[in-house]
This record gives C-alpha cells, sequence and structure tokens, in this order.
C-alpha cells in the first residue's frame, strides 16, 4: 500500500530534476499526478518517463491563463486536488548594480506571483485536509552574493507558508515550504572541477543533494506522515543552512 493511494495531485514544472523525481515518485506511492512543462517535447517525455497514471498539461506557472486551463483540465478529470506542489521556479544573477526592472519582474513574476496564483486558483479545488507544497531555497535565508532578487524571492515564499497556514486553518489545509540546497541536476555541467569543489566544501555533508532525496522529502510532506506539520520551512540542503 502507497502513502499517496487514491490521492490527486498537481506538480508544476515537473519535465525535470527535482520536481520529476517527486512526480515519478508520487505515482510508485499510489497517487495520480498532473504536471506541467512550458515546452510540449520536454512535457511528453516527463510524461513517457513517469510512465501512467499522469497527465500533461503544457504551460506557464507565471502565466495566469494558463493556470486557468490546468485547473479546468484537473477539475474535469478527477475533480480535486489532494496534494499541490507548486515547483516552478526562476533564477538569474546579477549585482545589485546590474539588477534591471526585467531581472526584477522576470524573477518576481514567476517565483512570487506565479507560485501566488498557482496556489490560489487551485484552492477551490483543494480539499479540506490537503497538503499544499511551496517550492522554496536555502537562498531564502543565506546571503547568496548576486543573487539578491532570487534571495528575496523566495523569501516571500516562506512569508506565504506562515500566513497561508493561518488563512487556512479552517479547512485544515497544510501548507508548507521545501527548500533545497545544491542538488544534482545538471547545474554543474561545463563548470570547472575546481568550482564544482567549492560548492561542495560548503556543504557539511560533503556531497551534493540528488533529486530523489528532494523527493523524499515531498512524499513527506504530501503524505500523512506530517499530519502534524505546517507552516515549516523543510530544508533538504545537507545542512548547509543550518551552520
Amino acid at each position: 500500500m502507497g502513502r499517496l493511494d487514491g490521492k490527486v495531485a498537481v506538480i508544476t514544472a515537473a519535465t525535470s530534476g527535482m520536481a520529476l523525481a517527486t512526480a515519478k515518485l508520487f505515482v510508485e506511492e499510489g497517487a495520480y499526478i498532473f504536471i506541467t512543462g512550458r515546452r510540449q517535447k520536454q512535457l511528453d517525455d516527463a510524461v513517457k518517463a513517469i510512465g501512467g497514471n499522469v497527465t500533461g498539461v503544457q504551460g506557464d506557472a507565471g502565466n495566469l491563463a494558463d493556470l486557468d486551463r490546468l485547473y479546468d483540465v484537473v477539475k474535469r478529470e478527477k475533480g480535486r486536488i489532494d496534494v499541490l506542489f507548486a515547483s516552478a521556479g526562476y533564477g538569474e544573477y546579477a549585482p545589485i548594480g546590474e539588477v534591471t526592472e526585467e531581472h526584477f519582474d522576470k524573477t518576481f513574476d514567476l517565483n512570487v506571483r506565479g507560485t501566488l496564483f498557482t496556489v490560489q486558483k487551485a484552492l477551490p479545488l483543494v480539499v479540506d485536509g490537503g497538503s499544499i507544497i511551496m517550492n522554496g531555497s536555502i537562498a531564502s535565508v543565506k546571503g547568496f552574493p548576486a543573487f539578491g532578487v532570487y534571495n528575496a524571492s523566495k523569501a516571500a515564499i516562506r512569508s506565504f507558508a506562515r500566513t497561508w497556514t493561518v488563512d487556512l486553518k479552517a479547512r485544515k489545509i497544510r501548507v508548507n515550504v521545501l527548500s533545497p540546497g545544491t542538488i544534482d541536476t545538471g547545474i554543474f555541467d561545463g563548470l570547472p572541477n575546481d568550482a564544482k569543489e567549492t560548492f561542495v566544501a560548503m556543504i557539511p555533508r560533503g556531497t551534493i543533494g540528488r533529486p530523489e532525496e528532494i523527493a523524499t522529502a515531498a512524499l513527506f510532506l504530501a503524505s500523512s506522515d506530517s499530519s502534524f506539520v505546517t507552516g515549516i520551512e523543510l530544508f533538504v540542503d545537507g545542512g548547509v543552512a543550518q551552520i
């Protein structure tokens, strides 16, 4: 018996990396999932990789019309959401002196505005007692240089979880943030070994994380295993944000 047997889950931006690993695990644990992606080819490949009990809906989590279309499909096919994982996010290097309106708007439109409306528009379908997970980052508490706008956007996600936990108290909907550290999702591709070693040296565990390690943490927050857990930011980072 899986920990998500009979559950319906929605995972945005699940065509690769941590979110795709999470989608695969949710299905293995008994869920039916809806995933999104901006590019149809990547979305089709992800659906094929997951293998079953999945519907792919092409769209951008920062586009409100695309979100409406996503939830129309969910409502028509399943009629409810038990677990929502708002996973879509974006980050780009820009020191304070080089931040432009375009850079700010692009980051906040997806990470903050997109997350807000991903959750808000799902609420009519989310069952009482459901679980909402938002994709955070250790950047919410770490002052990584030249990532000030991204860092601030992830701090906003943390704030949302606190407020929405109270807002949704009467419906017993749990709201939590899952904040990864450095995860092996191809971020080191093309980097020299000494640069990679610098990142690894920051991690108390001594190794970078794997997408599957994020997936198991997401499963914990999605399932009844975390029934008394709400309003938290769960760091899955090998200890980086803890010391």
